[in-house]
C-alpha cells in the first residue's frame, strides 16, 4: 500500500490507477498544469485569496450539524456537514474557486467546464461572473432537461451551456465534449474540472481544494465532542470530489471507518446502475486509467441513476485504489432507496438534500452503529434542484409520499 494515500506519485498514480492519457494536442496544456499547480497554490499569496473568497464568499465553515432525530433512530451520534449550505447550494463551490485563481495565475482567459447535476455549472459559472471571464460549460441535453433550474441560474451567471447529444447525453458525454472544445483551443482556455476524474493533476488539484470539508470537520469535532476524529465517515461518491474532501484528513487514520455510497441505479445485477466500484473493470476514461463500466471489448457504458450528479461510468483514481486497498467501504444505494432517505432526512431534521447526498443518507441504515459511535455524514448539496424528481417518484418515499 501507497505510504501516502492522499497524494499521488509525480506522475499522478494512486497504485496503478490515474495518469494522463491525452491526447498529443493536449500534451503541452496538461504538462503546463502539472508543471505550474503545486508551486501555485502551495504559495502564501494563493492561500490566503483562497481562504478569503472560502470565508467572505463561499461562507465557509460550513456547519458541522448534530441531527438528533435521525441519530436516535439510528442508535448513533450523527453529524451532518452541511455543504448544501455554500454559496451555490453544493460543495462544488469551493474547487472552482481554487480553481480559477489557478486559472488567473496561469494567464487562462476563458473558462470551460462539464456537469451532470448542473451544480458544478453553476459554481464555475459563478466565480467566471465574479472574476469577469468567459464561460462555456457542457451539459448532456438528459440532465438539461431534469436539471433545468440550474441551467437558468447559469444563463442569468452570462455562461454558454451547450446542450450535449451525444451516447446517453448525460455527464460523461459532456466530459468528452468538453475535452473535444479543449483541444481546438488549448492556448486560452483552462478547463476547470468538477471531480476526482480526468487525467493528472486534476484528480491531485480537485481533492486538495476540497480537502477543506475535512479540514473543518477535524477542529469543528474537537470543539463539539473534545477529540478530533469521527468512528464513521459518510459521503456520497460519483466522479469522487465531495468524498475525496470529507476523508482526505482522515485516510491514513485508521481508527475512522470510510464508507462510500455510489448510484446503484435500478440495481447492481442489472445493466441500469452506475456503480463503477462494483461493476468496473480497470480501463482509461477520460485521460485516466482507472474502475471503468465497460464492456468485454471495452467500450465504455451508459451509466444509469436517478442522481444527474453521480451518473458517471468511470470513478476518481484515488478512490479505485483506496476501495482496492479495503481502505473504503463502498455501498451501492438503489435509486428507491435514495429517494426514500432524502424524504426521511427532510421529514426527521427538515433538510432537503440533493438527491445525490441522499444516497449517503441511505447507507445509514445498511450499518449498525454503536450508540457512542461518532458518525460525519457530509450533505454535499441542497435539494432545491431536484424538486421535480422527487415529486415525481413519490411511491419511492412509501410513508413520506402520502401528501
Amino acid at each position: 500500500m501507497m505510504k501516502d494515500l492522499t497524494n499521488p506519485t509525480k506522475d499522478g498514480f494512486f497504485g496503478q490507477f490515474g495518469g494522463a492519457y491525452v491526447p498529443e494536442i493536449l500534451y503541452k496544456c496538461v504538462h503546463d498544469l502539472q508543471d505550474a499547480y503545486l508551486p501555485i497554490i502551495e504559495s502564501e499569496e494563493f492561500k490566503q485569496e483562497f481562504r478569503t473568497l472560502l470565508r467572505d464568499y463561499a461562507g465557509r465553515p460550513s456547519p458541522l450539524y448534530y441531527a438528533k432525530r435521525m441519530s436516535e433512530r439510528y442508535g448513533c451520534q450523527l453529524y451532518l456537514k452541511r455543504e448544501d449550505l455554500n454559496h451555490t447550494g453544493a460543495h462544488k463551490i469551493n474547487n472552482a474557486i481554487g480553481q480559477i485563481l489557478l486559472a488567473r495565475k496561469m494567464g487562462k482567459t476563458r473558462i470551460i467546464a462539464e456537469t451532470g447535476a448542473g451544480q458544478h455549472g453553476v459554481a464555475t459559472a459563478t466565480v467566471c461572473a465574479l472574476f469577469g471571464m468567459d464561460c462555456e460549460i457542457f451539459m448532456g441535453k438528459t440532465d438539461v432537461e431534469r436539471q433545468h433550474p440550474n441551467v437558468e441560474r447559469m444563463k442569468m451567471l452570462g455562461a454558454k451551456v451547450h446542450p450535449v447529444t451525444t451516447g446517453n447525453m448525460t455527464l460523461s458525454d459532456a466530459c468528452s465534449e468538453a475535452i473535444r472544445d479543449w483541444c481546438c483551443h488549448p492556448e486560452d482556455t483552462f478547463y476547470l474540472v468538477g471531480s476526482t476524474m480526468g487525467p493528472h493533476p486534476y484528480p491531485d488539484i480537485v481533492a486538495k481544494m476540497q480537502s477543506v470539508i475535512s479540514e473543518e470537520i477535524k477542529w469543528q469535532l474537537q470543539e463539539k465532542i473534545g477529540r478530533d476524529y469521527p468512528d464513521y465517515l459518510i459521503a456520497c461518491v460519483g466522479g469522487g470530489s465531495n468524498a475525496a474532501g470529507t476523508i482526505y484528513h482522515y485516510v491514513d487514520d485508521d481508527r475512522v471507518k470510510i464508507v462510500l455510497a455510489e448510484a446503484g441505479g435500478h440495481g447492481i445485477d442489472t445493466d441500469y446502475t452506475a456503480a463503477t466500484i462494483h461493476c468496473g473493470t480497470e480501463g482509461i476514461i477520460h485521460g485516466a486509467r482507472t474502475l471503468v463500466m465497460q464492456t468485454d471489448d471495452g467500450q465504455i457504458k451508459e451509466a444509469f441513476t436517478i442522481s444527474a450528479g453521480l451518473d458517471y461510468p468511470g470513478i476518481g483514481p484515488m478512490h479505485a485504489y483506496l476501495a482496492q486497498q479495503g481502505r473504503e467501504k463502498v455501498l451501492a444505494i438503489n435509486d428507491d432507496e435514495a429517494i426514500y432517505a432524502g424524504y426521511e432526512l427532510t421529514r426527521t431534521e427538515g433538510i432537503i438534500p440533493a438527491i445525490e447526498s441522499a444516497h449517503a443518507v441511505a447507507a445509514l441504515r445498511k450499518l449498525s452503529f454503536k450508540p457512542s459511535d461518532v458518525v460525519v455524514l457530509t450533505v454535499s448539496g441542497r435539494g432545491d434542484k431536484d424538486m421535480n424528481t422527487y415529486l415525481t417518484h413519490k411511491d419511492m418515499a412509501k410513508e413520506y409520499g402520502k401528501f
